[in-house]
């Protein structure tokens, strides 16, 4: 039954010989549409001028899996593009159909591999890629990028070729990327680099990366050198670009700033260093360290000013001048001291005492006021720190750093990337043990007092009319401090769990780990006793 008239609702037609159009017999109306053909055929059905759904065009079609496969080479190209790798994004492509055995994937977790095959394939280029990047990329969580991480190294057997991270170009790449230097001048920025990778190397040597993020140290090394060339950097923003978090920054700043001053107590003023001056006193320590690098196994130098540059101990100076003639008088306004004469007999006398022993010269006040100003005279470049004027406190003169020398030279070997087998072999004058590990052991050192103090006070609860047993005493716990404006008692909740581990006898051994979850769950709310 065909559709009434348009215009008047009849149904009473007829067909046009010559156009074919369908015209009402009562109104003359022209039928619209008349000649439209349905496609119901489904896929395999007739093609016609109209495009059905599924096609991208007339007569093609795509198919899922040349859907799918689409989808996964936009997302490669997407990620890759983020991080700064589309040169790599056929490596990537390859690596993840590797895993996928060429179906490759789609939704969250396949953005997840393909971060994961990002990191991988740069870390096997030893150009590392930082964990925390990727995972801001592909919009996942840290620890489950590095999960997968894992997953795709060992579905690759890569784990015995895999190598370590290279926390020399994370430096360089942070330097390279950073908006803070990007409006400095070419060679300053190369002067960080190569100062930031001595420094950082020194400090992979002193195990402060030992144990630790590599990212942190990274942003605590550039923040330093940049202060050191003059440079304000911030480093909130700085850790927010590399993706670390601030206060393991200011850790790691404040750690680095530690052992810079346990270097620089090898300088004749190093008594005097603190964390509040090593920044100015870097420039010493940096190049002392650069020197000691610098020296041949098995050679000595002959002068304390070939490691001290930028000083001039007053040991030396008096030395120096005893070795004169014996003919060589020296007084005070033309008048001779004969009291100190003795002390300035033969050349010979001073060269037996020596420079070592010149704290045994007994120099008078006004003989080494003489001796002073005669080596300002001969060493016009010197010139004297001001002091409270007392003759007999010891004095050390200093040469203007800008003037004088150039504390940086770039000449050792640890200014250019190192094997950490080469690194290791390394004398730079100082040996550190890993912070990391030292607070472990004084973290376990505080968890046995903790352990034996629980021991007692279950005895004495146990035996009450028994022998007098000494209160546990906690003041040698490191972590044991009282908030301003409140009192807090000897037993706090570490203590407790503590007791209830030792009450079901687990090993002291076990409860020094910290594992207390682990521990409580395994022991007591598993082990069957209420």
């Amino acid at each position: 039954m065909s559709s009434p008239c348009s215009y008047c609702n009849k149904t009473s037609f007829i067909r046009d010989d010559v156009s074919g159009e369908l015209i009402c017999s009562s109104c003359g109306g022209i039928q619209q549409f008349d000649q439209f053909d349905a496609q119901i055929g489904a896929i395999d059905g007739p093609q016609g001028t109209f495009i059905r759904v599924g096609t991208a065009g007339s007569g093609s079609l795509y198919s899922y899996k040349e859907r799918k496969l689409f989808a996964a080479q936009t997302t490669i190209e997407e990620v890759t593009y983020t991080l700064g790798l589309s040169s790599k994004s056929v490596d990537v492509r390859s690596m993840a159909s590797t895993i996928t055995e060429g179906e490759f994937g789609q939704g969250e977790w396949f953005r997840v591999l393909i971060g994961a095959c990002a990191y991988v394939v740069m870390r096997r280029e030893d150009r590392p890629l930082p964990m925390a990047e990727v995972a801001s990329a592909v919009g996942s969580d840290l620890y489950e990028i590095g999960r997968m991480i894992l997953r795709v190294v060992d579905f690759l057997n890569l784990r015995s070729d895999f190598p370590e991270f290279d926390i020399v170009h994370s430096l360089e790449r942070t330097i390279k990327n950073s908006r803070i230097f990007a409006s400095l001048d070419r060679g300053v920025i190369d002067r960080i680099r190569k100062q930031g990778v001595f420094l950082i190397q020194c400090a992979v040597k002193w195990f402060l990366s030992t144990g630790r993020r590599p990212l942190p140290l990274v942003v605590a090394v550039v923040v330093f050198v940049a202060e050191l060339n003059g440079i304000a950097v911030e480093m909130e923003e700085l850790a927010r670009e590399v993706h670390a978090k601030l206060s393991t920054c200011r850790t790691r700043y404040k750690e680095l700033l530690e052992t810079l001053v346990k270097v620089a107590q090898v300088l004749p003023w190093g008594k005097d260093v603190t964390l509040k001056n090593i920044v100015k006193n870097a420039p010493f320590v940096i190049q002392y360290l650069e020197r000691k690098d610098m020296l041949k196994p098995g050679v000595i130098q002959e002068k304390r000013k070939d490691l001290h540059r930028a000083a001039v101990d007053l040991e030396d100076v008096v030395a120096e001048c005893l070795r004169h003639d014996d003919e060589l008088e020296y007084g005070v306004d033309g008048v001779t001291s004969r009291k100190d004469l003795q002390y300035f007999s033969t050349e010979s006398k001073a060269n037996r005492l020596g420079v070592g022993d010149a704290d045994r010269l007994q120099v008078s006040p006004e003989c080494l006021s003489v001796l002073y100003k005669k080596f300002l005279d001969e060493n016009r470049c010197a010139e004297p720190l001001r002091g409270s004027g007392n003759a007999r406190k010891r004095r050390s003169f200093g040469f203007d750093l800008q003037q004088c020398t150039e504390w940086w030279d770039g000449k050792s070997e640890l200014s250019k990337k190192l094997l950490l087998k080469h690194l290791l072999e390394k004398d730079i004058g100082v040996e550190t043990m890993p912070p990391s590990f030292v607070n472990g052991q004084l973290k376990c050192k505080m968890r046995q007092e903790r352990i034996n103090a629980a021991k007692l006070r279950i005895k004495r609860i146990m035996h009450p009319l028994g022998a007098e047993i000494p209160a546990p005493s906690h003041s040698s716990c490191p972590e044991r401090r009282k908030r301003k404006g409140m009192v807090v008692d000897d037993v706090d909740w570490e203590d407790l769990v503590i007791e209830t581990l030792v009450l079901h006898q687990v090993k002291d051994e076990e409860i020094e780990t910290g594992h207390y979850n682990t521990l409580l769950d395994l022991h007591v709310f598993n082990s069957g006793i209420v």
